[in-house]
């Protein structure tokens, strides 16, 4: 258990920052997982015997995209769970669809996290065709939910990963017909077989990119698996080609970055024989000195224990490179703001060399008190003091500055939407409008905790310029006291905008998009 909590504070750091919810007076509690809101539903069915007919990928696979899609569960969180989570998993199946598979061995646990991840970030594009392929718009629309995930799995196998059609037919065909019923079975063979023909003809009915503006940002949407207001945005501050370079970045799959434990006395040369060892393939990070990128073999890392002894952690460079803009120095007291999971947190306290605190607020109680875990098998728990706080309420209360002050403010999180394949799914147009406002109060709260001299770094795990330059610009026109100060010392020039930011573009940079602006208050 210990080594999956690390695992989630690593993986999920730069990714699931505090929503806007969490920092409401009043919490809305996640409605239960009810499948039924989508057409019928399905019954709940008692135990049954263990079931060797059906594919277990398939079947682990459809149950984790109905809790993903229907109970709010992360996609990231999901995946990362692996062989230690095998039981369980098997007992959600059961639940579901009324049976339990033969246990995941590791190709069938590679293949659940391609065909998960795959399936929700295409889901719009497959719906597309599935719709498009059934009797009539009727039939799609009041689709049972578990029959809709057996069938985007199908189409995704035979569209995406070019797997054996008969194979595919067949393999989803009888998950239809057990865990539903015979005439599911029928419905999914027709519609795949169709498909099928369909491929080989070259002939999938897609829309083309033509018409209007709104009627080319409907058909980039479906064709790049996006939502529509999300594709008009990008084509508004980016332009066509960029926003299309940016969706494709979005719909392959994430590599990641390990960094290693400085606070452990771990160097990264430390990191690379362990990789050797594990025969992980790796290559050194052009921008840290002490992160090492790979592509494959994340759960062998896992399994292998490194997280778990503190060696290293998951943490994207562009992460990294937000630390290298806040420049932590033996001495310094740094405020945290907003702190869960804590990528950053562990970062900074690496970086003192036992000299100075790093206090990490954050409202999520229960995330801090996982962070202190992590940070005592890093042996930099001497270095970080945690407080349960909400930082508007912190900044009206308290008389305390700090040297530096790091804003990691909650967001649209669209700079990371190839690691979080759901997360497209999950924003709304009208959030942009709630984020804005929070980031707003929570920047205003932060620069009064800045002691003269001090800074205020902001960053955000967004490439959107009305969550980035826009809340700095708006900010200094409140607060003349403090102005700009340029990060181009810091970070490469690449990552430098005209104003002096930070910002990691994933097209330019293939790294997650990142922002921050370092801002110096004046004596």
């Amino acid at each position: 258990m210990a080594q999956l909590l690390s695992f989630r504070v690593y993986l999920s750091a730069e990714t699931q920052k505090a929503s806007p919810e969490s920092f409401k007076r009043t919490q809305k509690t996640r409605k239960p997982f009810t499948p039924g809101q989508r057409g019928q539903v399905t019954p709940v069915r008692k135990p049954q015997n263990l079931n060797l007919e059906v594919s277990p990928h398939r079947a682990v696979s459809a149950v984790r995209l109905m809790r993903i899609e229907f109970g709010g569960a992360f996609a990231d969180l999901l995946n990362e769970k692996g062989k230690g989570s095998g039981s369980n998993e098997m007992s959600y199946v059961e639940r579901t669809i009324g049976f339990r598979t033969r246990d995941l061995d590791d190709r069938d646990l590679r293949l659940v996290t391609d065909v998960v991840g795959g399936t929700i970030r295409w889901r719009r594009y497959l719906d597309h065709l599935i719709g498009s392929l059934c009797h009539n718009e009727r039939t799609f629309r009041n689709m049972e939910p578990l029959l809709l995930q057996i069938l985007r799995i199908g189409f995704y196998e035979i569209i995406k990963l070019d797997m054996p059609a008969y194979a595919v037919v067949d393999e989803n065909v009888r998950l239809a017909k057990i865990a539903l019923r015979p005439g599911a079975g029928d419905l999914v063979n027709g519609i795949l077989r169709k498909l099928v023909s369909l491929k080989e003809k070259d002939a999938l009915p897609l829309p083309k990119v033509e018409g209007d503006d709104r009627a080319q940002a409907r058909a980039l949407a479906t064709l790049h698996s996006h939502p529509v207001w999300m594709v008009r945005r990008w084509v508004k501050y980016l332009g066509l080609d960029e926003a299309t370079k940016l969706m494709t970045w979005n719909n392959t799959d994430p590599g990641f970055s390990l960094r290693a434990n400085m606070g452990r006395g771990i160097t990264r040369s430390d990191l690379v024989e362990r990789l050797n060892s594990l025969k992980v393939p790796h290559e050194l990070s052009l921008h840290l000195e002490e992160f090492v990128r790979i592509k494959t073999g994340l759960q062998m890392v896992v399994q292998a224990g490194l997280l778990k002894e503190g060696i290293c952690s998951v943490q994207d460079e562009s992460a990294g490179l937000v630390v290298s803009v806040v420049k932590p120095q033996p001495g310094d007291r740094i405020l945290d703001a907003c702190a869960a999971p804590g990528g950053k947190t562990l970062f900074m306290a690496s970086c003192l060399k036992r000299q100075g605190m790093i206090y990490a607020m954050d409202v999520n109680e229960g995330r801090l008190r996982i962070l202190g875990e992590t940070a005592k098998s890093h042996q930099v728990n001497g270095l970080i003091t945690t407080i349960h706080s909400d930082l508007r309420v912190f900044a009206e209360t308290k008389e305390v500055q700090y040297d530096k002050v790091l804003l990691d403010a909650p967001c649209s999180g669209l700079g990371v939407l190839s690691k979080r394949a759901d997360l497209r799914w999950n924003r709304k147009l009208e959030d942009m409008e709630e984020l804005t406002k929070l980031q707003d109060e929570l920047l205003d709260s932060a620069s009064k905790l800045v002691k003269p001299g001090g800074f205020l770094i902001y960053s955000t795990c967004s490439i959107d310029p009305e969550e980035n330059q826009g809340r700095v610009e708006a900010f200094l026109l409140r607060h003349p006291e403090f102005s700009v100060d340029p990060v181009d010392r810091l970070v490469p020039s690449s990552f430098v905008t005209p104003q002096g930011f930070f910002l990691s573009n994933p097209v330019k940079h293939f790294l997650d998009g990142a922002f921050a602006a370092r801002l110096v208050r004046a004596l």
